[in-house]
């Protein structure tokens, strides 16, 4: 895909998608802590690699050739301040993300009042990609508390799948679907009761060509586990399943997997999600979640939810997914679309960190920002 998977510098939390992957001592006190957006690499309709990163601490190198890193250029002060950016109200944005943290220690750049009005100020997603299992439960409880105290909506996206990312630049997760199934039982301990938008395990439905059938068969289950875990420990959870993008498999191929993983079920799903860190245009990404739950089945109600963090500008061609020029920022965060069986426009990747040219893979650029929210 220009996909979702294709390089996810592990992210404890992707949204922005901020994260608190970072295991902070052992204790299942630990703080969560920001850390890099995985990055998702767009792939080919049939991609040979996935397309997200993980948000880890060593990052493992992209395994498609990548231009050199262009030298930053500090861009002339704004003649007029940027014009305002309405910003969901039920949507919650976590605190310590890279874009804030940027804004934050840059006050006098001549770029931060466009990227703090635009991007920074924007609710994201927050990302678990590290596993460690002492931690999950306090991390995620800390998200979702302070968004509940605030009587806001957290978008949360557990990312810890054995295998993940097929060995790609996003790889790592747990060592074991038997781990994983413990890891996810604790990281449904600290969803509350509030209502939360789980964003399930990018990539693990549409990038799994590297498994055996069997394999397959197995993550799958592991997956409507997960789903029926989640949705137990919180009924207002809403939990969506990956379907990749409209440019990568065919909508009836994706809903036979997404039936076996447990999203045509009201008792572990209430849809699927799209273009995760890629950047094809909304309009057809409307179109092809429509066909895809068409092709699943399930109850009326399951929906859609279509990542617009970075789909406001050209489509870049299959193969240019490395922070390619002239992107920008798409719709505004929402779950209130006015479309039917669209549920949300969120933005999952975290607009602004860098897929790894214009910086390391997760790092936030702020030339790179700059240009997608201008």
């Amino acid at each position: 895909m220009v996909s979702v998977a294709s390089a996810v510098v592990a992210v404890g939390t992707a949204t922005g998608m901020m994260s608190a992957l970072d295991d902070r001592g052992g204790s299942d006190e630990a703080r969560p802590e920001v850390t890099s957006s995985p990055y998702l690499e767009p792939g080919p309709a049939v991609p040979t690699s996935s397309p997200s990163k993980s948000a880890s601490p060593s990052p493992s190198p992209s395994k498609s050739a990548k231009p050199s890193p262009k030298p930053s250029k500090a861009p002339k002060p704004e003649a007029k301040k940027p014009k305002p950016v309405a910003v969901s109200t039920n949507l919650y944005r976590y605190p310590d993300s890279h874009a804030l943290q940027w804004v934050a220690a840059n006050l006098n750049d001549p770029r931060r009042a466009v990227i703090e009005s635009r991007l920074a100020n924007q609710p994201q997603a927050v990302w678990f990609a590290e596993f460690a299992p002492d931690t999950i439960t306090s991390r995620v409880r800390t998200v979702t508390s302070a968004a509940a105290a605030q009587g806001r909506v957290p978008i949360v996206v557990p990312y810890a799948i054995p295998q993940r990312d097929c060995g790609g630049p996003s790889q790592g997760g747990a060592g074991s679907l038997g781990e994983y199934d413990a890891w996810i039982d604790k990281f449904a301990a600290g969803l509350g009761s509030g209502e939360v938008v789980v964003i399930l395990e990018p990539d693990a439905i549409a990038l799994a060509d590297c498994m055996s059938e069997g394999d397959r068969g197995a993550r799958f289950a592991s997956l409507a586990r997960a789903g029926r875990v989640l949705k137990a420990a919180n009924p207002n959870a809403r939990v969506y399943y990956d379907a990749g993008h409209s440019t990568w498999r065919g909508a009836g191929t994706m809903a036979g997997r997404l039936r076996q993983a447990g999203a045509a079920s009201a008792e572990s799903s209430d849809g699927i999600f799209s273009n995760v860190a890629n950047f094809n245009g909304t309009n057809g990404e409307i179109a092809y979640v429509r066909q895809t739950l068409d092709a699943l089945g399930g109850p009326a109600s399951l929906g859609a939810v279509i990542d617009t963090s970075r789909n406001g500008g050209r489509t870049p061609p299959p193969g240019e997914w490395c922070d390619p020029a002239g992107l920008k920022l798409g719709r505004a965060p929402t779950l209130n679309t006015g479309e039917a069986r669209i549920d949300g426009y969120l933005w999952i990747k975290l607009p602004g960190e860098s897929d790894g040219c214009q910086a390391a893979p997760g790092q936030f650029a702020p030339d790179y920002a700059y240009d997608l929210a201008r």
